[in-house]
């Protein structure tokens, strides 16, 4: 109980003597808790006399990062956090299971942990009822199994799904009011036509993935900007654009382009169009034998 409001503490070593602490948080000035690169030595206590202080804290930020956590309660009652940042821990899917006091949280950091099931992340958001962005990338997620139900939070608008170990049965468990999506860097062959009804999807990234050609938007068709970089592309369907008529911008960079008459006509539309294209050169010539 004092007038602190922010409080920041980096590299610290707890050598022993954690011991549970029933602390009163009401009437406490803090708005803002950070602790990063903290190190504890003896292992042998009470994992939750240590967890309770932080999840019953009375703020709206708080940033636990760099410190091997393995673990974090639910809040005992209705929390006031609208900021929760776990960055490069050992948290995993059984963080904030059937929690129903984060109802005001509105960011989600855990990038960086050891999180596996994505569809046990969807039911965790499902609680959440304020949540508008997620960051789950640098995890081992997956989401292999057809016709396995995800429950995600409505109010979730970004979402980064980034180097994880996503295939093709990702687009079966989105979030269905999505804006912004990353699924950077897995190993996503097709986007499937029909699967994912995304109508509020504006910015898809898809770079580093195995598609070989760009997707469609039949699921997509609010879809504005498309990133489809380092695949292995070889010739873009033509008819891209009679199935995305909102795409404004397309980067797609470092893909293995064959030159034809396929890939001359999708240049020409995409610059007639009056979006930005990235990825060819300015003048794109192919030459052609006589006849």
């Amino acid at each position: 109980h004092s007038s602190v409001e922010y409080f920041n503490i980096n590299n610290v070593t707890q050598l022993s003597d954690i011991e549970r602490y029933n602390f009163d948080y009401s009437g406490t000035s803090m708005k803002a808790l950070t602790m990063k690169k903290i190190i504890i030595t003896d292992m042998y206590f009470s994992q939750d006399d240590l967890y309770k202080i932080f999840a019953d804290m009375n703020i709206t930020d708080m940033t636990i990062a760099d410190s091997e956590m393995i673990h974090m309660l639910c809040p005992s009652s209705k929390s006031s956090f609208r900021y929760l940042n776990f960055l490069k821990n050992d948290l995993t899917d059984f963080l904030f299971r059937k929690c129903d006091n984060l109802a005001q949280l509105e960011t989600l950091i855990l990038q960086k942990n050891k999180f596996e099931s994505l569809r046990k992340v969807s039911f965790m958001t499902s609680h959440m009822k304020s949540l508008t962005y997620l960051d789950m990338s640098n995890n081992l997620l997956r989401h292999d199994r057809a016709g396995m139900q995800c429950q995600w939070a409505e109010s979730l608008a970004e979402l980064d799904l980034s180097s994880n170990q996503l295939v093709d049965a990702v687009f079966e468990c989105l979030p269905a009011n999505v804006q912004k999506l990353s699924l950077r860097n897995n190993q996503i062959s097709n986007v499937p036509s029909g699967v994912a009804e995304l109508k509020s999807l504006e910015e898809l990234n898809l770079a580093s993935n195995r598609l070989a050609d760009l997707p469609g938007c039949g699921g997509f068709m609010s879809l504005q900007f498309l990133n489809v970089e380092m695949n292995s592309i070889l010739t873009p369907s033509a008819d891209f654009f009679q199935s995305c008529p909102r795409v404004r911008e397309l980067q797609a960079g470092h893909n293995p382009f064959q030159c034809s008459c396929e890939l001359q006509a999708f240049i020409r539309l995409e610059r007639r169009s009056g979006g930005k294209l990235f990825g060819w050169p300015a003048a794109y010539v192919c030459e052609y034998p006589e006849g």
